[in-house]
């Protein structure tokens, strides 16, 4: 049994979600009494060497200009390839957006068994089994997967990453490497933002704040937090936050360490795209608000008086 983790790259870095995949590899690596490479696709300005810190002790680096940009097909071929040639038994990769695109093809191509929304290592002392997220969320299955090739598509956030000393080895693989159907034409990206995606604190913000032009306080909290900010989805259908920062069943799902929702009510559509959050504060002066049946934590408050005093109150600890 061998381990191979598929690392993620946006403009020559490698995401934080595929260096936690990156470590989750490697650990099963040593507890199947194996080693884990990796590969990554594109060319990147991270110093790949410093991958060993995570147990990676090889990357196979494709160095193309062509597969910059996501193209789940190009990349699936090409995962397949490095698989197959370096006969790695376990594939793991992020369940991020390029993740979901690349791991049911991946699994078609090389027949193998797919767990997507990994939690947890795989208990390997009576098989191969794999704890993931079912139900939006709301509870958890294991998974026996009994294939000889297997793919592990591991939740963001889901993994405590520890790192080690050592360096891995850089070599150059050579993929046979299709022209893209996907051309990216242009990138409107939104910058001096964390992406939700990745942040590790999430503020965010509902109806009840009443309009944009209260949106102050969630943006105040965040930025003495260091956090990223969110909205509900009627926040985003009114046009009071753009779409990108929408949480929620039918917007991003987020799995932040914690995850404070100012004047929520907290519909289980928004439960759906919040519920793997680490720890959960409501702050709403609704106590029947169903939020809190689902929070760590709560405040049953005005959030107009209760959030000035919390964000003062972090100023001072921190001293800003």
């Amino acid at each position: 049994m061998s381990i191979l983790v598929f690392l993620d790259q946006s403009e020559g870095q490698i995401k934080k979600s595929s260096l936690e995949a990156a470590a989750y590899g490697a650990k099963i690596a040593e507890q199947t009494g194996t080693t884990a490479d990796a590969i990554i696709l594109g060319n990147v300005t991270d110093d790949l060497t410093q991958l060993g810190k995570y147990g990676i002790k090889k990357v196979h680096s494709v160095s193309n200009d062509s597969v910059n940009h996501l193209d789940a097909q190009v990349f699936t071929k090409i995962l397949a390839e490095a698989a197959t040639s370096l006969g790695a038994t376990v594939v793991v990769m992020s369940n991020n957006f390029s993740g979901k695109a690349i791991a049911p093809r991946l699994s078609v191509r090389l027949k193998a068994g797919l767990v997507s929304g990994a939690v947890a290592l795989p208990n390997t002392s009576n098989g191969f089994v794999v704890k993931k997220n079912v139900f939006s969320g709301k509870a958890f299955a294991n998974i026996s997967v009994n294939t000889p090739v297997k793919i592990i598509a591991l939740n963001p956030n889901s993994y405590t990453v520890t790192t080690i000393d050592g360096a891995a080895e850089v070599a150059a693989f050579a993929a046979t490497v299709d022209t893209p159907k996907v051309q990216v034409t242009a990138t409107n990206k939104v910058v001096g933002e964390i992406p939700l995606s990745e942040a590790e604190i999430v503020v965010s913000g509902g109806r009840g704040l009443k309009g944009p032009e209260n949106w102050a306080l969630v943006t105040d909290l965040a930025k003495a937090l260091g956090a990223a900010t969110a909205c509900s989805r009627p926040v985003a259908d009114s046009d009071w936050r753009p779409h990108h920062e929408h949480v929620g069943q039918t917007g991003l799902a987020i799995a932040p360490n914690l995850y404070i929702a100012i004047g929520i009510s907290g519909a289980i559509q928004h439960l759906a795209g919040v519920n793997r959050s680490k720890v959960i504060v409501v702050i709403n002066k609704d106590p029947e608000a169903p939020f809190f049946k689902a929070a760590d934590y709560g405040i049953v408050g005005d959030a107009f008086e209760v959030v000035p005093k919390i964000t003062d109150a972090i100023k001072k600890l921190k001293g800003l």
